[in-house]
């Protein structure tokens, strides 16, 4: 289940009718603008055409929105923790609306207090964002980081903590899961580059988590020979997303098209055991 992060200008919609073009399986979007605290409310119109074409296309169960990149939950300035549950609430909310079921955010930083202080608070915002939102259904996903400066969640045990302190604040561990990020876990230290590397890898984020808290992979930043180490079959139903740049090659081929194709062939590779054919141009760019 292939997609990728496409644009809503113009409408939420568009971003549907441009996947369907590029014979994906799936769609990431903002639902707003994501460099803004505050947005517009959906309007009745959008929330019917987007819910309309995603049951035309039978999405209902894998659509995947990111939420804003201001939000830090683990912030431990009063103001700022105020503003990023608020967003975070509007972000689900929006996620009810439209019927998403994943929305995708990274757990925060902790900047001037501590690395425990910060997973205490995420925590902590968890609990009011479930009590202020609750019977949603939007999956909220951690997202696994590179982990630079006071940045959570790049070590697989700090994603296991959040997760118990969250589902211990809120006993909801059915509104929670993981959104598994090959750059940010390959930059962070966990090398993806070699199918050795990559089996360990998810062995120890089994270990530590659980693979079936993943319930969408975000696919970037990856050579074919690094994203070809990530074909596990028991993630066959989970939202793949390509966040790779857009734009086409010089024969005027989309690079989401071909990326896709290469994601496919690899996924041909696994069960024929053949090499896959390269496709022209570009294949898996850098993001």
């Amino acid at each position: 289940m292939f997609g990728s992060h496409l644009s809503i200008a113009g409408s939420l919609v568009n971003a549907l009718d441009e996947a369907r073009k590029l014979k994906l399986d799936t769609v990431q979007i903002f639902t707003k603008n994501q460099q803004q605290w505050k947005a517009k409310p959906l309007d009745p119109a959008v929330v019917r055409d987007w819910r309309a074409e995603v049951a035309r296309l039978g999405w209902q169960d894998r659509t995947v929105s990111h939420a804003s990149y201001l939000i830090n939950l683990g912030s431990p300035d009063d103001e700022l923790w105020r503003k990023s549950i608020n967003l975070m609430r509007d972000e689900i909310e929006r996620c009810e609306a439209l019927g998403i079921p994943f929305l995708v955010h990274h757990p925060g930083a902790f900047t001037t207090s501590t690395r425990e202080a910060g997973i205490a608070r995420v925590a902590a915002a968890y609990g009011e964002l479930f009590r202020q939102t609750k019977g949603a259904k939007t999956v909220s996903c951690l997202e696994n980081t590179v982990g630079g400066g006071s940045t959570l969640g790049r070590e697989f045990t700090e994603l296991a903590q959040l997760r118990d302190l969250i589902i211990g604040a809120t006993g909801s561990p059915e509104r929670l899961g993981i959104c598994f990020d090959t750059c940010h876990a390959h930059a962070g230290g966990y090398d993806l580059s070699t199918r050795l590397g990559a089996e360990s890898a998810l062995r120890a984020f089994d270990r530590e988590v659980g693979l079936s808290w993943i319930r969408v992979l975000h696919l970037n930043d990856s050579k074919a020979p690094k994203a070809s180490k990530l074909n596990y079959s028991g993630f066959a139903d989970r939202p793949k997303i390509m966040e790779t740049p857009k734009g086409t090659n010089d024969a005027g081929t989309a690079y989401d098209t071909l990326n896709l194709r290469r994601l496919r062939s690899l996924l041909a590779r696994s069960t024929t055991g053949k090499k896959p054919r390269t496709p022209r141009g570009k294949a898996l760019a850098s993001g």
